[in-house]
């Protein structure tokens, strides 16, 4: 009885690791959704065209590339991100850096009915 006990304890100690360290990684995830784009491709529409990794990594590339960090890709092309690499631990893809603002007690929005 005491060793089906022991050993019911020991797999929940690895299983309880094994969730913690999922969690751990998952949260320090190393880079941040990125895309190479052709800077001088943009649209209102369809914004920024996708290309090769090369145009982003070599210095003699005939497009002005760079990394674009989140938004959505759609048919080759992407939208709704930033060229501004996003801080570590901050989520990856938002879109566009732009961070949420929730009233509440204290906020200071809105006012007070009287």
């Amino acid at each position: 009885m005491a060793d089906a006990r022991r050993q019911l304890r020991s797999g929940t100690v690895v299983l309880g690791g094994m969730g913690l360290l999922a969690a751990a990684l998952t949260a320090c995830s190393g880079d941040p959704d990125k895309r190479c784009v052709d800077r001088d491709s943009y649209t209102a529409v369809k914004g920024y065209r996708v290309v090769s990794d090369k145009n982003c990594t070599s210095t003699g590339s005939a497009v002005d590339a760079g990394y674009y960090y989140g938004g959505k890709k759609k048919s080759g092309w992407v939208s709704g991100g930033s060229f501004t690499k996003p801080r570590s631990g901050t989520g990856g893809s938002s879109g566009g850096g732009h961070s949420v603002k929730r009233g509440g007690f204290g906020s200071g929005h809105g006012s007070s009915g009287g």
